[in-house]
């Protein structure tokens, strides 16, 4: 599998990077087969979070045997220091390490999220005394939503978060406030030298038939948006995103059943104008974003 340098970390990371949120509700084995198969696939780069379910404890076990071979990411959705320097000691003791090579501040979204953890007494101090103790190896910041990468780029503005992860799509660079947006991140995350990572890539449309706020559960995957489950657009998803030289890598979709299909597609990738003309095919095509499940 390629590797892209993760800015000025160093990490050559696979570019595709595994979603462990699709460790959330699956059973001992069933991570086992994931995480052997991610691992068959060269992907040396896992991604996980303290609210993804039982994610970091399907990981932990993995950990003494692998931890010197992969870059491990874990996430904080808490906002206030205290709390997350807490939830970081829990995710360390749940995934059976003594440290992780990124703590990422969660699900910062709009303003009013960026505001929360980088305040006085915000998740970002928690993140930082963390880091200073040796427990966590750099700080990154992630999100989604229709406004992720202006809240990135003023992220940026206000501390130097050595990655970022946000979402990109070929549906959703259609729009023209989504591109100048991204194009205006990209510039940033050049100038510092941070790594970017995106999520999102094989999202079709929201769930049908699922209102703003309405849990998603009982869908026929457990992402929160409804994928592409077939080889030829997986392929076109991803060949369109890893098209994009700035990104590091793309985060595998939060089900276990897609990463097969996300393995193949790195393997095989498609030109991007053939990719855009898949995609283009499919007129149920649109943003995630529309009705979230929150």
């Amino acid at each position: 599998m390629e590797t892209r340098r993760l800015g000025r970390l160093g990490h050559a990371s696979s570019v595709l990077v595994y979603g462990a949120a699709a460790l959330a509700e699956v059973d001992q084995d069933t991570a086992d087969r994931s995480v052997q198969e991610a691992l068959d696939g060269g992907i040396n780069h896992f991604d996980v979070a303290a609210s993804y379910g039982d994610a970091e404890l399907r990981l932990g076990p993995w950990m003494p045997r692998i931890r010197d071979r992969v870059f491990l990411a874990t996430k904080t959705g808490e906002r206030d220091a205290a709390a997350a320097y807490a939830q970081i000691n829990a995710s360390l003791q749940r995934l059976r390490t003594d440290r992780v090579d990124l703590l990422q501040l969660h699900a910062v979204c709009d303003g009013a999220d960026l505001d929360a953890v980088t305040r006085p007494g915000g998740a970002l101090e928690g993140a930082l005394r963390a880091q200073e103790e040796g427990l966590v190896g750099a700080v990154g910041i992630t999100g989604h939503g229709p406004i992720a990468a202006q809240t990135h780029l003023e992220a940026l503005r206000r501390f130097p978060f050595a990655t970022v992860l946000t979402p990109l799509n070929p549906v959703l660079w259609r729009d023209a406030a989504w591109r100048e947006a991204w194009t205006a991140l990209v510039a940033e995350v050049r100038r510092q030298d941070a790594g970017l990572l995106t999520i999102k890539a094989v999202a079709r449309r929201n769930w049908p038939g699922l209102a703003p706020g309405q849990d998603a559960s009982g869908q026929a995957y457990s992402t929160w948006y409804e994928p592409f489950t077939d080889d030829e657009r997986v392929r076109a998803a991803v060949s369109w995103v890893l098209a994009h030289e700035e990104v590091v890598g793309l985060a595998t979709a939060g089900d276990v059943r897609l990463l097969g299909p996300s393995l193949r597609a790195e393997a095989q990738r498609a030109p991007v104008a053939e990719a855009e003309q898949v995609l283009a095919r499919d007129p149920a095509y649109a943003s995630p974003f529309v009705t979230m499940p929150w």
